[in-house]
């Protein structure tokens, strides 16, 4: 047996030291998935408590029949771990170095525009600044305002949306690779049927009846089949 595997099976079990030594051997995974929130003003070492938090979650869940490797397995859940503490704590706490940085952006953008008659590409903004192109675009996000997923915005005739509904119409064409890893990683841990159903509906964009004249079950069924893994993903993301 492999010894990830076999240590997952003792701690499991229920052995705290098989599951002290797999947070051990797992540090440089947590860390760095844990980098990826540099500079969003939080401590990366309290951070890398809450990551560690979500690998010990892993190894409580992890099952070999997922048929992905445990670190694959680990990364979405650790980072859903830290966003939910991040989104828990309330608003996002930019660090002055990004803020200010910000503003040098948007006066820059705008003299651009008024010199060239075109927008910038975050490349020739981050040359006028002398910055990197990943720190700029970092600032220029953290300059975003907040809003509570609660808000209400509104469609074109007037009838009021809430802002969750509308992020989750966009938020596959919006994530970022690392959320789009984490998405396909979910998905691979659906069963058979459940993962056949999400790909064809979502991935392929068929109707419920589609779905089910192809997979040969009743569009009630397919319904049931798509709640059920819509929960699991979601459980599993966040």
């Amino acid at each position: 047996m492999d010894k990830t595997l076999e240590l997952i099976n003792l701690s499991q079990q229920g052995d705290a030291r098989a599951r002290e030594r797999l947070v051990i051997e797992n540090t440089g995974l947590i860390w760095s998935v844990v980098r990826k929130f540099n500079g969003r003003g939080y401590e990366l070492d309290d951070l890398f408590q809450i990551g560690a938090i979500g690998l010990l979650k892993c190894i409580e869940k992890f099952d070999p029949g997922f048929g992905v490797k445990f670190s694959t397995y680990a990364v979405p859940m650790i980072l859903g771990e830290i966003r939910r503490f991040i989104r828990d704590d309330g608003m996002i706490k930019v660090a002055r170095p990004l803020k200010e940085m910000a503003v040098k952006a948007k006066y820059a953008h705008e003299a651009f525009v008024t010199q060239t008659g075109k927008a910038p590409t975050i490349a020739e903004l981050a040359a006028t600044l002398d910055v990197d192109a990943e720190e700029l675009v970092l600032a220029m996000e953290s300059s975003f305002d907040v809003e509570s997923l609660d808000s209400v915005i509104y469609k074109n005739d007037g009838n009021p949306v809430p802002l969750i509904e509308k992020i989750e119409q966009t938020s596959l064409k919006t994530e970022s690779l690392a959320d789009i890893l984490a998405l396909k990683e979910v998905v691979l841990q659906l069963d058979a049927k459940e993962r056949q159903v999400i790909i064809m509906r979502y991935f392929q964009d068929k109707t419920q009846s589609e779905v089910a004249k192809a997979i040969g079950v009743s569009q009630v069924q397919v319904s049931r089949i798509e709640k059920r893994a819509l929960s699991a993903m979601r459980k599993n993301l966040f």
